[in-house]
């Protein structure tokens, strides 16, 4: 089951209490105190850990609590720290407080280990009271309380390039054809449920990560279908790549417009991404008076000679120049039949590579 959004109770180990001991010898007489201190409570940590890209290994689990200290003993043996907590969470998620709502901490860099709650202090034992006017103390601190915090989990997937679509349009053959990802394959709607990661391989050394979402419809931000909800999944992608179907209903100016505009009404910023355009199962339909309608919004020409690809050879491939109003590319894909998707894994690296 994908979980993407979990809320935890967190708490910290609770120090060991100071020992109250007196030294007890034969031939020694009144022995002084000798209680050893208690040990330090348990601390939590946040691992992140790539083999993971789920939170369902929090469900029916939502107490996390390190162990406390033990207490000190005599002979000024100090007691055991106790074992510290460490909570394994997949990169991208992030830490809410949710008493204020604020955010804690963005987890992202593999293998990183964040200190979250440290565990409470160990009380002192007896030995620390002894002085010249009590020469037999009585009393030890106890050991500190650890800390307890509420906290909200939510994943935001990482990639690099993501897919966006009405629903059965191809993303998710896409993404099959592309990458290692098995999502299921349907020919009916909302085939995809819940967001897929592929790692696409351009050859021995470089490669990139994709993401596709379940399909986004009329009225998503107001709380239509099934898309608007894994959106922040890829809010932090490089690059966007519209997915338009040629043999859908819709016109494509129609999709193309819907879509941007229920990723501008989720987030400025996930709308304002650079991206390209992609014209879905042209094996099926090759309406090129649709595509040249389209193309001649953006400035291009429909020229079948170039195997419908089309791109601006002064901005090609900057995502500096080009942010979010217009496609650095344009090109027509077939999946089932392969054609042109070598031309687009390439154009999709060149977008998302760094200068």
């Amino acid at each position: 089951m994908f979980i993407d959004s979990v809320e935890i109770l967190v708490s910290s180990g609770k120090g060991g209490a100071g020992a109250i001991s007196f030294r007890k010898e034969k031939f020694v007489i009144n022995g002084g105190p000798d209680g050893g201190d208690g040990g330090k409570g348990g601390d939590v940590y946040f691992k992140i850990d790539r083999n993971t890209n789920t939170l369902s290994h929090f469900r029916g689990h939502k107490i996390f609590k390190a162990h406390n200290g033990k207490s000190g003993m005599g002979r000024n043996k100090y007691g055991k720290k106790g074992d510290d907590l460490v909570i394994v969470v997949p990169p991208g998620t992030q830490v809410f407080d949710l008493q204020n709502n604020a955010l804690l901490f963005d987890l992202i860099d593999e293998g990183e280990l964040v200190l979250f709650l440290q565990g409470g202090k160990g009380g002192l034992g007896n030995v620390h009271f002894k002085s010249p006017t009590n020469q037999r103390p009585t009393y030890a601190q106890p050991g500190l309380p650890g800390i307890e915090k509420k906290v909200r989990l939510e994943l935001k997937l990482i990639a690099d390039v993501g897919l966006v679509g009405f629903p059965n349009v191809g993303k998710s053959t896409l993404i099959s054809v592309l990458s290692n990802a098995k999502p299921e394959i349907a020919n009916y709607e909302f085939t995809t449920l819940i967001p897929s990661l592929g790692i696409v391989n351009i050859n021995e050394y470089q490669s990139f990560v994709m993401a596709d979402i379940p399909g986004i419809i009329s009225g998503a931000s107001a709380g239509k279908g099934l898309g608007i909800k894994f959106l922040q999944h890829i809010e932090r992608t490089k690059f966007l790549l519209f997915v338009l179907d040629v043999a859908n209903h819709r016109p494509l100016v129609q999709q193309f417009r819907v879509l941007k505009e229920e990723l501008r009404n989720f987030s400025e910023g996930l709308s304002n991404k650079p991206y390209g355009i992609m014209f879905s199962k042209i094996d099926i339909n090759e309406n090129t008076e649709a595509l040249e309608g389209f193309l001649k919004s953006f400035g291009f020409v429909l020229n079948k000679e170039k195997a419908f690809c089309w791109f601006r050879q002064e901005k090609a491939f900057s995502r500096e120049t080009i942010k979010g109003d217009e496609p650095l590319f344009v090109i027509g894909v077939s999946s089932v039949i392969g054609k042109n998707v070598e031309i687009l894994k390439f154009f999709l690296y060149q977008s998302i590579k760094e200068d």
